[in-house]
């Protein structure tokens, strides 16, 4: 999301966009986007500071740690970024610390539900799906 610095009223300024995870650079092997990231930002300035609060709303698609089931997450945000700019600043971009701030909320462990009882070590059920019939279980 850039915003042109010139453009902001004292009122302020608000603005939404949709940003692909693939300009972001977010997806990988394990986590891979349901469809674009809603982003509403609340932009402030005040001479050489702006303020904006953000809003990220999207969909993410993971793979248990435990029972390589894949899973959606929901990740609402809320947040604040301040910037010092110039007077010769005319654009801010904000995609970085956008990307920044969504990888920061991945799970290290990921987990389908918190008492996910993951794969049977001996024949690789599912235990979620009931109990398996090697005799480990």
């Amino acid at each position: 999301m850039k915003i042109n610095l010139n453009n902001i009223p004292a009122e302020g300024l608000f603005l939404r966009e949709e940003i692909s995870a693939k300009k972001l650079d977010l997806e990988t092997a394990d986590v891979k986007f349901s469809g674009p990231i809603r982003v509403e930002a609340e932009v402030q300035r005040i001479t050489n500071a702006v303020s904006i609060d953000l809003a990220l709303d999207t969909t993410i698609d993971f793979i248990c740690g435990r029972c390589l089931t894949e899973f959606e997450f929901r990740l609402k945000k809320n947040l604040r970024l301040n910037y010092q700019i110039n007077q010769s600043d005319q654009t801010l971009d904000i995609d970085p610390d956008i990307r920044e701030e969504i990888i920061l909320d991945y799970p290290i462990k990921p987990l389908c539900k918190p008492d996910c009882h993951g794969l049977c070590p001996r024949c690789g059920k599912n235990l979620n799906e009931g109990g398996c019939s090697c005799g480990t279980t």
